[in-house]
């Protein structure tokens, strides 16, 4: 686990920090950008780090790739939407209304409970095909990683005024 603090770490400190007085559309737009280029570089080394992290036995990972490999792409998908969900804040950001408000929360929301039920499916499916240690392991990367990269964008996210 100290592997993939440290990569992402190293992934996410070079962000610039701005406070939400400070930020403008400009900004607004470069930090939309910023979690585009966080989320691409977090899925070139996520497999390597996945890997070394779960030390499987040869047996074991000729079973999980597969498994991790469509919920990776499961995942991804989710990843979008929530592309989509910072992009919409951010063009909301210096007029946002109740009801935008309301609307972006909501589907916050729900993208979490989205990102909990496939964690789910897959522990599920892990479990099944090969251990539940090897899925509670699955769980805890996937949490660190996640946790990891959902601290870096909300550092980086100004609160609503």
């Amino acid at each position: 686990m100290v592997i993939v603090a440290l990569v992402m770490t190293g992934l996410l400190a070079a962000a610039p920090g701005t406070t939400a007085q400070e930020m403008d559309d400009a900004e607004l737009e470069e930090l939309e950008r910023y979690v585009e280029l966080v989320r691409s570089d977090l899925k070139k080394d996520r497999v390597r780090l996945v890997g070394e992290a779960m030390d499987f036995s040869a047996e074991e990972a000729a079973l999980f790739w597969p498994i991790y490999s469509e919920y990776e792409k499961e995942f991804s998908e989710q990843g979008d939407q929530r592309l989509i969900l910072i992009g919409e804040y951010s063009a909301n950001y210096w007029n946002m209304t109740d009801d935008k408000a309301k609307e972006l929360a909501f589907r916050a929301l729900a993208l979490e409970e989205q990102r909990t039920a496939l964690k789910k499916k897959y522990v599920e499916k892990i479990q099944a095909a090969i251990s539940p240690v090897v899925a509670a392991r699955f769980l805890q990367v996937e949490n660190q990683i996640n946790t990891l990269l959902d601290l870096q964008i909300a550092e980086q996210l100004p609160l609503i005024e």
